[in-house]
């Protein structure tokens, strides 16, 4: 199951890229709508909210792309985690990696408060970058918790 869900991790950014490259090049049209109907469960796909390359908009928006994008280093972070610890016989317990996805969360909760509450206006790329820490933790977690290895959540 781990390997199936590191490599998930790994080809759903190169899917979602594929989709809004060959949507620019008007190649594999079924391919792309596919991918973005897929995507259009997940995600809102606002265009305001989206990235664009040479007009067209990404399948997912800014927030989601950072929160796919980051997911690949959370797992490989994982599998290696989970190698040591193995060695090791020592397990990080579930506590502390809910509180370091809570930490994780903060950017990401950060703009969506300052969006909600109208503060400041928030960039794509201000979320983007803020979901980074939340998708590689999301992974790091999903991984460890596959593995059996993250302990109990009580």
């Amino acid at each position: 199951m781990v390997k199936w869900l590191v490599v998930a991790s790994l080809v759903w950014p190169a899917v979602l890229a594929s989709a809004a490259a060959t949507r620019v090049s008007h190649a594999a049209p079924a391919f792309s709508a596919l991918v973005y109907v897929a995507a259009s469960r997940i995600c809102h796909q606002r265009p305001e909210r989206s990235f664009h390359t040479a007009g067209v908009q990404w399948p997912v928006c800014g927030r989601c792309s950072g929160l796919y994008l980051a997911a690949p280093v959370g797992a490989l972070a994982a599998v290696g985690a989970l190698g040591r610890r193995n060695r090791a016989r020592r397990a990080r317990p579930a506590p502390k990696l809910v509180f370091a996805l809570a930490v994780a969360s903060a950017p990401t909760a950060a703009t969506l408060v300052a969006e909600w509450l109208h503060l400041v206006p928030v960039s794509n790329a201000v979320r983007f970058l803020s979901a980074l820490p939340l998708g590689a933790m999301i992974a790091y977690t999903v991984i460890r918790m596959a593995r059996g290895s993250g302990g109990p959540i009580e």
